[in-house]
């Protein structure tokens, strides 16, 4: 019995870590850039998943025109590299702005790296259109500013850890990442939306709501045979 309780309450934590991951998922359904959390399952026990551990889903979420020439979208793979006060971060999040400085960047203030430059951030006139070429080159009236440098991690769920919301670090803070291959197109006008699938997410988010009630009714029933159990031994006989 004392078995039945705490393989019921070890499946009650593992459900909970499992219905907050699906809740800041689907929170982030609408957010720019933002990637999935996921589980992988090993082994079943009692008939419920166990989960081995939590993955982010670096698939590419849908393309969405916006006709903002500072929205920029990557078809393909790879990572907008940033200058952030900890250091070099990624994002797949291209909703730009151009700061008080005359620098492109994301909406926290982290500056776009300049891959012809050193990673130095690109400056830009604000009163000049800005042109960007699907090689990620920057133009305004004709002339080349920089080079939006793209990062492709050869295995970004080993390599990269997530920071809030839309940025990514490296895990090994020693390591380095190569730029993205030609294949990856840097597309002006664009954004990447979510890669949440929402209905799905819904139907799990049920699931596992099932799941836990039924953890929980086995829990009940556990106490309950305890409870029975003291009660014939105090019996006298």
């Amino acid at each position: 019995m004392d078995q039945l309780l705490i393989t019921a309450a070890s499946g009650m934590k593992a459900r909970t870590d499992s219905l907050d991951m699906l809740a800041n998922n689907m929170a982030n359904s609408g957010t720019t850039g933002f990637k999935a959390d996921r589980e992988f399952y090993n082994l079943y026990e009692q008939s419920l998943p166990t989960v081995e551990r939590q993955y982010t889903d670096f698939s590419q979420g849908q393309l969405l025109q916006t006709g903002n020439p500072l929205n920029v979208a990557l078809n393909g793979k790879g990572f907008f590299a940033l200058n952030a006060p900890s250091g070099i971060v990624y994002t797949r999040a291209g909703d730009f702005r151009v700061s008080a400085a005359n620098q492109l960047e994301t909406k926290d203030g982290y500056t776009l790296r300049n891959a012809l430059d050193n990673g130095k951030p690109i400056l830009v006139d604000p009163l000049q259109t800005v042109d960007i070429a699907k090689d990620g080159i920057v133009r305004q009236a004709g002339q080349e500013l920089g080079q939006i440098e793209i990062a492709q991690p050869s295995s970004p769920t080993d390599t990269l850890k997530k920071l809030g919301s839309t940025y990514f670090a490296l895990i090994d803070k020693n390591g380095t990442v190569p730029t993205a291959t030609a294949t990856t197109e840097v597309l002006q006008g664009q954004v990447e939306l979510s890669n949440v699938p929402v209905g799905d997410s819904a139907v799990k988010l049920v699931s596992i709501m099932r799941q836990f009630e039924m953890m929980q009714k086995a829990i009940n029933l556990g106490t309950e045979m305890n409870k029975q159990a003291i009660t014939d031994v105090a019996k006298p006989s």
